[in-house]
């Protein structure tokens, strides 16, 4: 090798020797740093960066290397999942969101790279940026919940693109974090709500009901709509009377009498709630102004009496959704009373039946403003006739032998609900407690009230700052 490079040297001259020293030395230091084994990171080192490849769940990608594979593997097959489709390529299909690692094996070394798998949203945003153009909307997938975030125009694109989302992924949890200018920053709603309910009633009844009572016979007419005198004769006078109705007669010596029944009646009855509730964003709250009956439940098995309580009273349920500058309100409000006309008797227990006045809307408003449930009307009418057959028809004194009963009852109720946007107080802007600037009752109102219904009261306590002298004078 010395007898070449020296051969090598006499040729070239020496500035050729120098230029190829200076290449030998270049070529040695390269092949050196080639062959030396990489030195260790330290602690405070970040970790490498892989090649990234980023694919759509539910589809796939070829991944090229530039040596021959020979052995692969995936950490996370649920997330992704590869397969060598030649000595040097590789298939990888996007299964969920999420990101794993693919280490890939040559002959002489290995290459790893990061699979990021995105949701398959790019159809759902795609098509809202088709139905509304020049929103800038962004979809995004986080588990199982769908996120649309930007910045919108109107409230009414707002609640549309949730509503597309919703229909595009039913499973899925949407939430709406779309902005409107001008919007509210409270997530929370108070609903200012005031059932007003008026009840009318009027009541006409009418009969007459004729007996006689004599040694020989004993007579009766009566239509049986209301109660007439029963004849005993173990009761003094032989007669027992029920009701004496409004006009009763009655002629001992002769033993003839009449019970007659007329009355007007006329009531009216009114009601009025003022509840006021506070829900959150999207969160349901109820309000409940009445109370619970009880109601026997008999069991199959042992035939034991168990009892479960019914709620009734003045009821509202309502879910609010802001919108930007606009509340979208579900509200259900119902009015129920106990109803025992129309109840039942179970086993010894009278249980009532409920009369019940509901209704359930979707209604949008700003704060402030105020709408109402109008018109739920009941009207109820009722007529009861009754006659004795023959003697009800003959003309003019047929009508004592008629009875009737003529009911009426009208019930209004109006509901007006006016949401608000509330944010909690601050510690300087909570209002001051009402107080009391002197005692409710005086000791000495007491003492005066005891004295007055004869009771004995004790002597008032002496005043410190008056000194009495042994006389009993003042000093």
């Amino acid at each position: 090798m010395s007898i070449s490079l020296m051969s090598h040297v006499r040729a070239i001259g020496p500035r050729g020797t120098l230029l190829l020293l200076l290449t030998l030395l270049l070529t040695g230091a390269n092949t050196a740093a080639q062959s030396a084994p990489p030195a260790p990171q330290s602690a405070g080192q970040s970790r490498p960066v892989y090649e990234k490849v980023v694919l759509t769940a539910g589809r796939s990608v070829v991944v090229p290397t530039s040596f021959n594979i020979t052995r692969i593997a995936i950490t996370n097959a649920d997330i992704a999942d590869a397969v060598v489709v030649d000595p040097r390529e590789i298939i990888v299909d996007g299964k969920k969101p999420g990101t794993v690692s693919l280490i890939v094996w040559s002959a002489s070394g290995r290459a790893q790279y990061d699979v990021v798998v995105e949701p398959a949203i790019s159809t759902l945003e795609l098509q809202l940026q088709t139905l509304f153009p020049g929103e800038a909307i962004a979809v995004k997938v986080s588990d199982e919940a769908l996120i649309l975030s930007g910045q919108v125009s109107s409230t009414s694109v707002m609640l549309r693109a949730g509503e597309i989302a919703k229909a595009s992924a039913s499973k899925s949890q949407i939430i709406n974090m779309l902005q409107v200018p001008g919007a509210s920053t409270s997530q929370q709603v108070m609903l200012q709500v005031r059932f007003a309910e008026v009840n009318r009633r009027m009541l006409t009844e009418l009969g007459l009901t004729l007996f006689a009572s004599r040694e020989r016979f004993a007579a009766r007419s009566t239509t049986q709509q209301f109660a007439g005198p029963e004849f005993d004769d173990e009761k003094p006078g032989g007669l027992v009377f029920s009701d004496f109705l409004n006009l009763f007669f009655f002629d001992r010596q002769e033993g003839i009498g009449g019970a007659l029944r007329a009355l007007q009646s006329r009531g009216a009855f009114q009601s009025l709630a003022e509840p006021n509730l506070i829900a959150y964003n999207g969160q349901e709250a109820s309000f409940l102004a009445g109370g619970e009956f009880p109601i026997p439940v008999v069991q199959g098995t042992t035939n034991a009496v168990t009892v479960v309580f019914k709620e009734f009273g003045i009821r509202l349920n309502f879910t609010p959704t802001i919108a930007g500058d606009v509340i979208r309100l579900k509200v259900r409000p119902e009015v129920s009373t106990l109803d025992f006309a129309n109840g039942l008797t179970l086993s010894g227990f009278r249980i009532p039946a409920l009369t019940t006045r509901r209704a359930e809307t979707d209604v949008e408003l700003r704060d402030g403003q105020s709408f109402a449930i109008a018109g739920l009307l009941d009207n109820i009418s009722q007529n009861d006739n009754a006659a004795i057959p023959i003697l009800s028809k003959l003309p003019i004194i047929g009508y004592l032998f008629k009875s009737k009963a003529d009911r009426a009852e009208q019930t209004e109720l109006m509901v007006l609900i006016t949401p608000r946007l509330v944010r909690p107080l601050n510690p300087d802007e909570v209002p001051q407690l009402p107080t009391s600037i002197r005692p409710f009752i005086k000791k000495g109102d007491i003492g005066q009230q005891l004295e007055g219904a004869g009771g004995v009261v004790d002597a008032p306590a002496a005043d410190p700052a008056k000194k009495t002298s042994p006389t009993g004078g003042q000093r």
